[in-house]
C-alpha cells in the first residue's frame, strides 16, 4: 500500500515534472513495477547511490540526486565547509551530465560553490581534483561497470577518498532525514554562474594530473628505447578513459597504440557490449579482433569511469592472447615496482602495500620477499583510501601500492581511489622493461608463479533481483552465519571470520577473538594449505558474491584445486 501511495503522490504532485509523470502513468497497470520503483527510497549507502535509471523513489533520477545532494549540503554546512566548495565529475552514462548539473545547482542553492568538469572525466581525476582544488567534498556521477540501465552517485571527502565511517553515517543520516521532496533546494544555472557558485573545471587540471603521473615512472629511458616496439590495442568501452589514457601513453613514448574505433566514442547505451566491464571476457571481443589484425602485444580495456583495467597479453608460446585477472596484473605491477625501487635503493623501510581481504594472496609472498608490510582491509577501494589518509596524518608508513581483485589498483598518492590511467601507464612501463630483458608479460607472470607459488583465484556471483532477491541473499548469509561448515570440499575450515559480529572463531579450538576491521556483512573461511573463500552481498548490484583462492604446486594443480573449491563453495548458496 505504501508503494501505491508514493506512486500516486509522484503522479499528482506539482513537485515532479511532466516527463516523470508521463513515464509513471505508463506503468499504471503494472503493480509489480510500481512496487519495485516505490517500495523504498533508493538507499544512500556507505558510498552514495547506485540504481536503475527511471522515475520513482527507488530509481536514479534528478529528484533522488537532489535529495542525496541536499543531505550532503546539510552536512557540509554543519561542518562549516561551504566556502571550500565541492568538485563534481561525471562519466558517459545516460543522464550523467544532467545529474552532475542538478547536484551542482542544489549545492549552489545552499550557498556551496560547485566546481564542475566541463566534460566527462575518469573517476580518479575527480579524486585528484578534490585535493588539488582544496574542496570539502567531491561527487562523481557514475555506475562504474554496471549495465547500461544503471547510474550512480559517489561521494568523496576532503582527503580525496570515498567517504568512510563515521563521515558516511553522518551524511546518510542527513539524507535519510529528508522526507519531503518539496524541501530540496535548486536554482537556475544562470543565477549560479552570476553569483560565482558554479565554476567550470577545464583542461588545466588534466595537465596537472598527467604531470603527477609522469613523476611515477621509474625508467623513462627504457620506455623511449622500447616503447615504439610494443603494440598496444586499447578500448575505453564507450567511457571516459580514451583521451587521458592515449595521452599518457603517447607522451611517455608508446607510439603504436591502436584504439578500437567502434568503442572509442562515449555512449551511455554501450551499443557494442552487453556489460561494459573489463572483468567480462565478452567485452574484449572487438579489441581482440583488432589485436589479431595488428599483431598486438597488449590488449587493454578500461571501464566507463576509467578506474578499472582489464588486460590480455600475447602468449609467445602459442600465439594466442592470455587474459590477466585483476590479481595477476596487480602482481606484475607490484613485483616491478618493488624490484626496481630496491635496485635503485629507493625502497623505504616503512613502505606498505594495501589490499582487500578478497584479493589474491600472492602479494603477501611478494611483500615478504622485499621486506614490505602488507595491510588488508574490507572490500572496496575506499578502505584503501582510508588507510592512505591515516598514513598521511601520521607521516608513516609510506604508501607504495594498493590493489583489489576487481581490476583496480593505485600507484602513487595523487588520487585516493583506484586509477586505470596510472595502471595502464605502470603496466606498459613494466612491459617495456621486461621486453628490454627479452621477456614478455606472459613469461613474467609465469616467473612469478614459479618464484612465489601458484596462487589462483575465482569469483562466482548469484543474481537475485528485486526486493525478494535482496531478502533471499540476506537470508542465505544468515543461514551460513548460524551454521558455518567445517569442511568446504576437501578443505578443512581452520577459522571462520564473521565481519558482521567482528569475531574470528578458531574451528579447532573454538577460541573466539575480536577483529579490528569495521562491521560488514561478510563471511570469510580460512582453509588448509593457504586456501580461502569469502561470501558477501554486492554493494552495488543485486548479487551475492563468492570469492575463492588456492595455492597450487603447479599451474595444473592450482587449476584443479580451484575448480573443486569453487564447486564446493557454490553449494552453500
Amino acid at each position: 500500500m505504501e508503494a501505491r501511495k508514493n506512486y500516486q503522490l509522484w503522479c499528482e504532485s506539482p513537485i515532479f515534472d511532466e516527463n516523470t509523470k508521463k513515464e509513471l502513468r505508463a506503468i499504471a497497470d503494472d503493480p509489480k513495477e510500481i512496487e519495485d520503483r516505490f517500495y523504498k527510497e533508493l538507499a544512500f549507502g556507505t558510498g552514495g547511490l547506485r540504481g536503475i535509471l527511471g522515475a520513482g523513489t527507488n530509481r536514479m533520477n534528478i529528484y533522488t540526486v537532489r535529495k542525496a545532494t541536499q543531505g550532503l549540503a546539510n552536512d557540509i554546512i554543519l561542518n562549516n565547509g561551504e566556502k571550500k566548495g565541492v568538485a563534481i565529475a561525471y562519466d558517459s552514462r545516460n543522464h550523467s551530465k544532467e545529474f552532475a548539473r542538478e547536484a551542482a545547482l542544489c549545492l549552489a542553492a545552499n550557498g556551496i560553490k560547485a566546481y564542475v568538469f566541463e566534460s566527462l572525466r575518469p573517476t580518479p581525476v575527480l579524486s585528484f581534483a578534490v585535493r588539488e582544488l582544496g574542496c570539502i567534498a567531491g561527487i562523481v556521477i557514475t555506475a562504474s561497470h554496471n549495465p547500461a540501465e544503471y547510474n550512480g552517485y559517489k561521494v568523496y571527502w576532503e582527503d580525496g577518498a570515498q567517504i568512510t565511517a563515521p563521515k558516511d553515517r553522518e551524511i546518510m543520516a542527513e539524507v535519510n532525514a529528508i522526507t519531503d521532496y518539496a524541501c530540496l533546494r535548486t536554482m537556475k544555472l544562470e543565477a549560479a554562474l552570476e553569483q560565482g557558485l558554479y565554476q567550470w573545471i577545464g583542461t588545466e587540471l588534466d595537465d596537472r594530473y598527467i604531470e603527477k603521473l609522469k613523476k611515477l615512472v621509474l625508467h623513462p629511458e627504457i620506455i623511449k628505447k622500447q616503447g615504439n616496439g610494443i603494440k598496444i590495442v586499447y578500448t575505453p568501452l564507450h567511457g571516459t578513459g580514451n583521451l587521458l589514457v592515449r595521452r599518457i601513453l603517447k607522451e611517455l613514448g608508446f607510439e603504436q597504440v591502436y584504439t578500437v574505433p567502434e568503442q572509442e566514442q562515449p555512449d551511455g547505451d554501450f551499443p557494442t557490449v552487453s556489460y561494459p566491464n573489463p572483468e567480462d571476457k565478452k567485452a574484449f571481443s572487438l579489441a581482440l579482433k583488432l589485436a589479431e589484425t595488428v599483431d598486438a602485444d597488449l590488449v587493454l580495456a578500461t571501464d566507463p569511469d576509467a578506474d578499472r583495467l582489464g588486460v590480455y597479453a600475447k602468449d609467445e608460446t602459442c600465439g594466442t592472447y592470455r587474459p590477466f585477472t585483476g590479481n595477476m596484473s596487480a602482481m606484475i605491477i607490484l613485483e616491478y615496482l618493488l624490484s626496481q625501487k630496491q635496485a635503485r635503493q629507493e625502497l623505504p623501510k616503512d613502505g606498505v602495500v594495501v589490499t582487500t581481504i578478497v584479493s589474491g594472496k600472492m602479494a603477501k609472498a611478494i611483500t615478504n620477499a622485499y621486506g614490505v608490510k602488507l595491510i588488508e582491509t574490507l572490500t572496496g577501494f575506499k578502505y584503501i583510501g582510508e588507510q592512505m589518509k591515516l598514513f598521511e596524518r601520521n607521516n608513516s608508513p609510506q604508501f607504495l601500492f594498493g590493489y583489489e581483485e576487481s581490476y583496480g589498483c593505485l600507484l602513487g598518492t595523487h588520487a585516493r581511489d583506484k586509477d586505470a590511467v596510472v595502471a595502464v601507464m605502470a603496466l606498459c612501463e613494466a612491459a617495456a622493461y621486461y621486453q628490454s630483458q627479452g621477456i614478455t608479460l606472459c613469461r613474467q607472470m609465469d616467473r612469478l608463479y614459479e618464484k612465489y607459488g601458484y596462487y589462483m583465484e575465482d569469483l562466482s556471483t548469484v543474481t537475485l533481483k528485486g526486493r525478494e532477491g535482496a531478502e533471499k541473499i540476506k537470508g542465505i548469509l544468515e543461514t551460513i552465519r548460524k551454521n558455518p561448515p567445517s569442511f568446504l570440499g576437501n578443505y578443512q575450515v581452520k577459522a571462520f571470520r564473521d565481519y558482521k559480529t567482528g569475531v574470528r572463531k578458531d574451528m579447532e579450538t573454538g577460541k573466539q577473538t575480536a577483529m579490528a576491521l569495521p562491521v560488514s556483512d561478510v563471511l570469510y573461511f580460512e582453509l588448509e594449505e593457504e586456501a580461502w573463500c569469502c561470501i558477501r552481498p554486492s554493494g552495488t548490484e543485486p548479487k551475492g558474491k563468492l570469492y575463492m583462492g588456492v595455492k597450487g604446486k603447479s599451474k595444473a594443480d592450482g587449476k584443479t584445486k580451484l575448480e573443486k573449491l569453487t564447486a564446493a563453495v557454490q553449494t552453500l548458496i
